[in-house]
């Protein structure tokens, strides 16, 4: 009755996250109990070589996933949403969406997953002296300028996947900062684009024969708490075809999923971390105090509410490892097997347990497209092993696991060996978790630290953002952000700390010496397998 009647009253807050493979929505109440979710499934394509997906169909996802939430609700409490107290929209960072001045689409929305930028990022590292990844959104419009692509002087607005759908609902042309610190660089004094770097930028663009201001076509950047507009009629439409939902709903900024995955990791004070496991996989680091170099490996971004943050982002993650379960499923159909999916997953993960902590000896990449951190541009999927190898399940199922981890091991080395970056905690959350204590083990190995894993890991970042967007409305009595998490969302939830195992810390090692040194195979195979 509590839930039914906070629904009725609108005292409520929503969140939606358009992910990799699953748009998803989270309606939570103000101290982030998970009230109701849907959500909706859709996948990227490669269309002539390019990473994207139809912007068509994150709009029929959004409804899609909308109409999931407010069937569930409807089934669970006997009610139908019609106010909301907040909204927020997250999404997968990074990545190139180019409008012009009618708000028409001039080119591909080009995703994260796009390594075709190095010439821009070198270019754009070297004159910043600061680390730019080949999916940052400046890269992306820096490439299209170098490639002579036509469209770019008709450029009004550049937008990621989230802030671009967050001007479709309020029509204001806005950015949290942790999903801008994807976007350029951030001075995380201002709270706002370095401003020595867009001078730099808009004189390179200038000497490129563009008259593009960078502050122009990039949305305005917010921190967490800030107002980021209203939800329009038209948007309330595109959301919820029902017609049922009032417009006029406060939305929060719109956030990256690195951002609301240190939300919903209680990750946004320094001294904390967390590792999202999904289609791609990285970890993040909130720090006491900047880097002592550049590193081409590491991206530099902030908390939702400015803290810098140390990313080692991998573009590859559980793609690869997923397809096989594929095929054990295919497996079990041809034997007439029933075997339930969620069963596979859970029966495979814990077997690997079994194995040996450096694998036996396989190798496997996970490489469906480029890895920037392993500066390799391109995808080939691979398994190999010795003829001495120890070729079981256990293991065949263990090596899958770690090279999931296996790029943003490398990051994480440089962080904690090379640089001495301190860790309080450690938090991981994605699918990659579900399963009971296998993929805390294998991290725990991997960064030689404890990890937790909250019961509310699974509910990732449809919950981080619902979590900004009540604290937006409600939270900000508390004080800061890591306030309104510690002291009342987090208050009450417990996790289970998994300390690492000196012999599996030790195999993981042994499985990074071989994983560094195999980087040639992959790159042979990129060169021969080119059909």
């Amino acid at each position: 009755m509590e839930a039914k009647n906070l629904i009725e009253s609108g005292k409520i807050a929503l969140g939606i996250e358009f992910g990799s493979t699953r748009i998803k929505g989270v309606l939570i109440d103000f101290d982030g109990k998970v009230l109701a979710s849907g959500s909706f499934e859709w996948e990227n394509q490669l269309v002539d070589g390019v990473w994207t997906y139809a912007l068509a169909d994150a709009e029929k996802g959004l409804r899609e996933c909308y109409a999931s939430l407010r069937k569930d609700v409807e089934a669970k409490y006997g009610v139908t949403i019609r106010k909301l107290s907040a909204f927020g929209v997250s999404g997968m960072m990074h990545g190139y969406i180019a409008l012009d001045a009618n708000d028409k689409q001039l080119a591909k929305f080009q995703t994260w997953r796009n390594t075709n930028t190095t010439k821009a990022a070198d270019k754009l590292t070297e004159l910043f002296d600061f680390n730019i990844p080949l999916r940052w959104s400046v890269a992306h419009l820096y490439q299209r300028i170098l490639d002579g692509e036509s469209h770019v002087k008709n450029v009004a607005s550049v937008f990621t996947l989230a802030s671009y759908i967050h001007y479709r609902l309020t029509g204001k042309k806005v950015i949290g900062i942790g999903e801008a610190s994807g976007m350029f660089p951030i001075d995380s004094d201002t709270h706002d684009y370095n401003q020595s770097m867009v001078e730099k930028f808009e004189k390179l663009l200038s000497e490129s024969g563009y008259d593009l201001k960078l502050r122009e076509i990039f949305p305005r950047v917010l921190v967490a708490g800030d107002d980021a507009g209203v939800l329009t009629p038209e948007g309330a439409k595109l959301l919820d075809e029902s017609g049922n939902l009032e417009a006029g709903v406060p939305l929060c900024p719109p956030e990256g999923d690195a951002g609301t995955g240190m939300t919903a990791t209680n990750s946004v004070a320094p001294r904390t971390g967390n590792l999202s496991a999904g289609t791609s996989t990285f970890a993040m680091v909130v720090l006491e105090k900047q880097l002592s170099k550049l590193y081409r490996e590491i991206d530099m971004v902030t908390t939702p509410s400015g803290f810098p943050v140390a990313m080692s982002h991998a573009n590859n993650g559980t793609t690869d490892l997923n397809a096989w379960i594929g095929i054990f499923r295919e497996f079990c159909d041809l034997m007439g097997v029933k075997a339930d999916t969620g069963e596979l997953f859970n029966k495979l993960y814990t077997h690997s347990m079994t194995g040996d902590d450096d694998c036996g000896g396989l190798l496997a990449y996970g490489y469906y497209s480029g890895e920037n951190i392993t500066f390799i541009n391109e995808g080939r999927p691979l398994f190999a092993r010795m003829p001495g190898s120890k070729f079981n399940l256990a293991n065949f199922m263990k090596v899958n696991l770690y090279t999931s981890l296996g790029a943003v091991k490398l990051g994480m080395d440089i962080l904690l060996k090379n640089e001495g970056v301190k860790l309080d905690r450690i938090m991981g959350h994605g699918g990659l978790f579900k399963t009971p204590l296998v993929m805390q083990k294998v991290l725990a190995a991997a960064v030689n630290s404890p990890v937790t894993v909250m019961s509310t890991a699974s509910e990732g970042g449809a919950w981080g953002i619902a979590l900004l967007a009540a604290y937006m409305v409600d939270g900000k009595r508390d004080g800061k952000l890591e306030d309104y998490l510690d002291n009342r969302v987090f208050k009450g939830l417990t996790g289970d700390a998994v300390a690492p195992d000196e012999s599996e810390v030790a195999g993981f090692e042994i499985f990074t010496k071989h994983y560094t040194a195999g980087l040639d195979i992959e790159r042979a195979a990129i060169k021969a397998m080119d059909w």
